[in-house]
């Protein structure tokens, strides 16, 4: 095996391992500050202060009955969850956490991640239909209206990131937010592109395609067992990886007031994951209505009005 290949495959062990741990101990998080925010108790049962909690959770998942209700299109239900979890790691592959540390760099990062993202909207899809269940059909349709609608206003906050580093390469976005963040040129696409995440991610208050008072649990309705845990900790990847674009692309990436490293990246990252569980124990649940208008009269026209301004301030 070549030295090349090697580290490659060190690199993506790396960055799989560890965004799988950081999903399991998202959950456990969530779970915690979920007590605090309501003063009542998180898990504390299972191991000190309950950090163990996460093997308790996939031991119970693991050895929960398997169930596929004969009406459903039984190679579509069993293809949608792994859909999801293959789709939520793909971008994992051209995000910089480091200097010197990414598993691959392509001169369009950024056109990748938008297509990974965009793709993992057919799982649930999918996985909706395939159940052969009303609730989970309108759960799967909403998520695809939800996620085109969304994703054209994201991808529109991106260009004014793009052209004011002149490239898609995540790396080069970093490395030009050496003595700026984004943050600040950017922060009506910044606002844009944060809405946007908790509509991708499907997290309150745009959890829409669960629903659980009107939907049962949406999409995910006849799911079980392992199947279910897929969809689940789909849902917490993404939100790792939400929290890593918005922090590459507007919060500089690794540098900090000291010298830079993963340090900063990791910190940056948990104040991003930190502020999505406390809007969804905060805020909540919009109408379907509410949200296909805030997303095409609202974020979009905002979109467009800092794509415009972007572009005259680099003119001048």
């Amino acid at each position: 095996m070549n030295h090349p290949l090697l580290g490659f495959l060190t690199a993506a062990g790396i960055v799989f391992f560890g965004v799988l741990g950081a999903a399991a101990y998202l959950v456990l998080a969530e779970r915690k500050l979920a007590g605090y925010f309501q003063e009542r108790y998180g898990p504390n049962r299972v191991g000190p202060f309950g950090l163990l909690q996460p093997l308790a959770d996939l031991i119970k998942l693991v050895f929960k009955e398997e169930v596929v209700f004969p009406q459903s299109n039984r190679w579509l239900y069993l293809l949608a969850p792994g859909i999801i979890a293959v789709m939520a790691l793909l971008p994992l592959a051209v995000i910089p956490f480091a200097p010197h540390f990414a598993v691959t760099d392509i001169n369009v990062a950024l056109l990748y991640v938008l297509a990974a993202a965009s793709l993992g909207t057919y799982g649930v899809l999918l996985g909706g239909w395939a159940s052969n269940n009303k609730y989970s059909l309108i759960g799967g349709l909403r998520t695809a209206n939800q996620m085109i609608s969304y994703e054209i206003a994201m991808a529109l906050a991106l260009v004014g990131v793009v052209l004011m580093a002149g490239s898609l390469s995540l790396k080069d976005i970093v490395a030009a937010q050496q003595h700026l963040w984004y943050l600040i040129p950017q922060f009506l696409g910044f606002v844009v592109f944060l809405v946007s995440m908790f509509a991708e991610t499907n997290r309150a208050p745009f959890d829409l395609p669960e629903a659980e008072a009107e939907l049962v649990a949406g999409y995910h309705t006849e799911y079980s067992s392992m199947k279910f845990a897929m969809f689940f900790v789909g849902e917490y990847i993404h939100m790792v990886v939400a929290a890593a674009l918005m922090t590459a692309l507007y919060l500089g990436g690794w540098y900090g007031p000291w010298k830079p490293g993963f340090h900063w990246f990791a910190l940056k990252m948990a104040l991003v994951l930190y502020l999505m569980i406390w809007v969804r124990w905060t805020y909540p649940r919009f109408r379907f209505d509410q949200l296909m208008r805030f997303g095409w009269k609202v974020l979009i026209p905002l979109a467009l009005v800092n794509l415009g301004i972007t572009g005259l301030v680099l003119l001048r």
